[in-house]
């Protein structure tokens, strides 16, 4: 029982603020224009501020874990491979594209840093999963996309510079590195900014769940049922059933273990449906996938918190 309540009160508290996003928008309080505000204001400035925080108040060389970084890497790019080859089993080839992505593609920097904030009080092992991880998300992104998309146009080159400038400047990568710098050049914070740098921070996880749950609409699941729910099932249970073992045999355990389950397990990020629709495909199959693993993910997760909590690694 005492396994299960650790479960819960790591999962319900983050679903509960989404679905007070959502309260608000039915009553009128967070417009469709004001969430999507919303989650840009968190994705620009809380969001890289409270990982610039946790990465620049520790020890350099202890929060840094090259093999971590690599597993995180190469769990991501196998798990892109498998999603490409189970999509030729799909009958509509014109969703490869979209089915592939949402199969893949964790909403790893917000969900990821509110549960495992939610746990231990910090990041933790979220800044290195995000780097191990998110880059290589959003190149192969680009990659899927434009050699499945349904007309099969070529390769834009274009668009590889646009994707390449949009990884260098993303503000979360952005804060990632400026902690890692300031962490390794020993640069003190001083309490006035060390206060104000919290602040800011602290507004990044209330925010963006909110503003999550108010961009959710039940009406989208049902536009592609059947390859919707066999993507879904990919991104919440089998990526997890299969690389989870791997990490605990491998001797990952507490944050680091949280941080690769929310890598593998955790919702598709709600980005995927903007690339999808700015990329030439229909769109639907992928809000779709974003609606029911947001939705689902909150049984999902509280069970394999539960089963991690049980057997000692976490």
């Amino acid at each position: 029982m005492d396994n299960l309540i650790f479960s819960l009160n790591a999962t319900v508290p983050i679903f509960l603020l989404m679905l007070l996003g959502l309260f608000f928008h039915r009553l009128g309080w967070i417009d469709d224009v004001f969430a999507s505000k919303m989650n840009k204001f968190v994705f620009l400035i809380p969001l890289p501020v409270m990982l610039f925080e946790d990465l620049a108040t520790v020890d350099f060389a202890e929060a840094w874990d090259t093999r971590f970084v690599l597993f995180c890497f190469a769990v991501t790019l196998i798990s892109i491979a498998a999603a490409a080859g189970i999509s030729y089993l799909l009958r509509d080839r014109g969703i490869q594209g979209e089915f592939i992505q949402a199969s893949y593609r964790s909403s790893a920097a917000l969900l990821g840093i509110a549960f495992i904030q939610n746990i231990y009080g910090s990041a933790g092992m979220a800044p290195l999963m995000i780097i191990g991880s998110v880059p290589l998300y959003n190149v192969m992104a680009v990659v899927v996309l434009s050699f499945f998309q349904p007309e099969r146009r070529p390769l834009d080159k274009e668009l590889w510079k646009k994707t390449l400038k949009g990884i260098v400047t993303n503000p979360i990568i952005i804060g990632i590195v400026v902690g890692l710098l300031w962490s390794a050049l020993r640069i003190p914070l001083p309490p006035i900014l060390s206060k104000t740098v919290d602040n800011i921070g602290a507004t990044a996880t209330p925010l963006g769940l909110m503003a999550m749950g108010a961009s959710f609409d039940l009406k989208k699941v049902k536009g592609k049922v059947k390859p919707a729910i066999f993507a879904s099932a990919m991104k919440l249970v089998v990526f997890a059933a299969i690389f989870l073992p791997v990490a605990v045999w491998l001797g990952f355990r507490e944050e680091e273990l949280v941080a690769i389950l929310i890598m593998l397990g955790s919702a598709t990020t709600v980005s995927c449906f903007v690339m999808a629709r700015n990329m030439g495909h229909e769109g639907v199959l992928t809000s779709s996938v974003v609606m029911l693993t947001t939705l689902l993910s909150a049984f999902t997760l509280t069970g394999w918190l539960y089963i991690l909590r049980t057997m000692g690694f976490i």
